[in-house]
């Protein structure tokens, strides 16, 4: 079937602005106009409703039934969110949450340190073995409870996730997103390449995730150093850059440390584990120099008083609950999240029999709306059941009584509500963005048409752009593993029509994919609110920007250089 805007450069120029539109009017309402997220994401998804209805010309079942497949998906978003805020929620109440803050404080005071440590080696864990944004729910609000104000907590959280998602939830973005987006194995264009290198598909998507964790671990050997320059320049007493320099060894250790594990699991472990021992090598080499006394700043540095803050960085934490009589030693408190890790492990690494049950219950509904969606849902195989399994557990082996879990209920409820049409409306508006293909006008789905007309304006310099069209489409989607099914194949192509190696094209997709987590519109309500951030989706994407144009851009740079070799 020919396109229509194939041999058209004005109609694809024209319905390229038309799938713009509500990748604009998201900055519009968010930035702009500095709308909160419940109230803007449901207008852009009438938005995309109008668009796809009237423009494209997709039937009205294919919207309803997209709109459909978003409120379930947008349903276990909530659900992961559940679990993560019960959990912090349940360890406040228990009083583990400040017996690990303790422990923090005596590894360092300096909040730039405790950053590192949390939203960067933690955070990385947290991804590799769960994914779906769970690091930055995680995180952020643990960080809040240590003194952060929410907003820094989230500015810290957020790219932290967009170096190791590229191999999130145990490798799904790429074993997914990637196998499924080139076809499965199923494609004559993809075949053909297989036959010209005399690979089987799963040897070439082991090829892509080399180079994945290579350009990707190279970029993120700075991410550190650069969330803790933002946290000094944004939310220290001086506004300088400077003090988030002054802790340079250490963050280059961290950056170095994760970097190197990285890509030697990539290359003899496969995709599953870069992102997960990453952070755990991280995590134990930088908590080991810290002991030491290595790589101690001379000054420490901290926030202003609470009372100086800026009304924008959100309102601080301060726990009405009761202290224990008898307090919970260190060890104890770090029990449940040592649990959620080795839960999470059980259940993603196939060597196990648990995984097979958990993803044998199952909800399936084929052809919604007699189209060709569908969807799936195993709710024991998400995160959520974990964490709430281990929520359970601590409720016992941390002796909580009656109120305690009250509260903890209560509290995580409240937190929900406010996420819960946000999430709702972004998530719909992206599956009825990605869904468009079936039409009456032959088109193809909006973000392939707007991929189309990016790269017919850039031509040969594509490999700089390429991790940029991944970035914008886990900025659509919410989602590197639906970036990488929505642009894997068009960038394969594209790869083909230029003479570029289409596995370094890929690779950059998937880097692209991973950096855009962090500025995914899901990701940014989410944890916004996580903290109890309200009216703060739109200064988080401003801020969050510095470190995204220096991923995708750092990337693009280095798909230049490979190229041309």
């Amino acid at each position: 079937m020919e396109n229509i805007v194939d041999d058209h450069p004005m109609k694809l120029f024209f319905y390229t602005i038309i799938a713009l539109i509500p990748l604009i009017c998201v900055f519009f309402f968010l930035v702009i106009k500095r709308w909160p997220a419940q109230k803007a994401m449901p207008l852009v998804y009438l938005i995309t409703v109008f668009n796809a209805a009237i423009i494209w010309q997709v039937p009205i079942e294919q919207i309803m039934a997209a709109t459909i497949d978003g409120a379930i998906t947008a349903c276990q978003i909530l659900y992961i969110l559940f679990g993560a805020i019960l959990l912090l929620n349940t360890l406040v109440e228990s009083g583990a949450l400040s017996t690990i803050c303790q422990g923090l404080l005596q590894l360092s005071g300096d909040r730039r340190i405790k950053a590192i440590i949390i939203a960067w080696c933690f955070g990385s864990f947290l991804e590799g073995a769960a994914g779906f944004g769970t690091p930055a729910a995680i995180c952020a609000p643990l960080l809040v409870a240590l003194g952060f104000p929410p907003l820094a907590a989230v500015l810290v959280s957020l790219p932290a996730q967009g170096i190791p998602s590229c191999f999130g939830a145990v490798g799904t973005p790429l074993l997914l997103g990637v196998a499924t987006g080139l076809g499965l194995n199923d494609l004559p264009v993809v075949n053909q390449r297989l036959a010209e290198l005399n690979l089987t598909f799963e040897q070439y998507l082991s090829q892509i995730a080399q180079k994945t964790a290579v350009i990707h671990g190279l970029v993120g050997i700075l991410m550190p150093l650069i969330m803790v320059m933002m946290l000094t320049r944004f939310f220290g007493k001086n506004h300088s850059w400077r003090e988030g320099l002054e802790v340079w060894p250490l963050a280059l250790l961290a950056g170095f440390c994760f970097f190197l594990t990285f890509i030697l699991t990539a290359f003899f472990l496969g995709a599953e584990f870069p992102s997960l021992l990453a952070g755990l090598i991280s995590l134990i080499v930088i908590t080991l120099v810290l002991k030491r006394g290595f790589c101690q700043p001379q000054k420490v540095w901290d926030f202003p008083p609470s009372s100086e803050w800026n009304e924008t960085w959100g309102i601080p934490i301060k726990s009405t609950t009761r202290p224990r009589t008898h307090p919970i030693g260190l060890k104890k408190a770090w029990v449940p999240y040592i649990l959620v890790g080795c839960l999470l492990i059980l259940s993603r690494l196939p060597i196990f029999p648990v995984r097979a049950f958990l993803l044998s219950v199952k909800w399936q509904w084929n052809n919604i709306l007699e189209t060709p969606i569908s969807t799936i849902v195993q709710p024991l195989y998400l995160p959520a059941s974990s964490f709430i399994l281990v929520v359970v557990i601590t409720y016992f082996f941390h002796y909580m009584g009656k109120q305690r879990i009250i509260n903890s209920l209560s509290r995580t409820f409240l937190t929900l509500k406010n996420a819960t049409i946000a999430t709702l409306g972004a998530v719909s508006l992206a599956t009825v963005f990605v869904n468009s293909e079936i039409n009456a006008l032959e088109l193809k789905s909006m973000p392939l048409t707007l991929a189309m007309g990016i790269s017919h304006l850039l031509g040969g310099i594509w490999p700089l752009f390429a991790p940029l069209m991944g970035a914008i489409g886990t900025f659509i989607a919410g989602s590197t593993t639906v970036s990488n099914m929505m642009f894997s194949l068009f960038q394969f192509g594209v790869a083909e029509q230029t003479g570029t190696l289409q596995s370094l094209m890929v690779a950059l997709q998937a880097g692209g994919s991973s950096s855009g987590s962090m500025f995914s519109i899901n990701n940014i309500v989410s944890v916004c609110a996580t903290v109890g951030l309200i009216r703060g989706e739109g200064l988080v994407i401003q801020r969050v920007l510095l470190p995204l144009i220096y991923c995708v851009l750092a990337e693009g740079l280095i798909g230049i250089f490979l190229s041309r070799f």
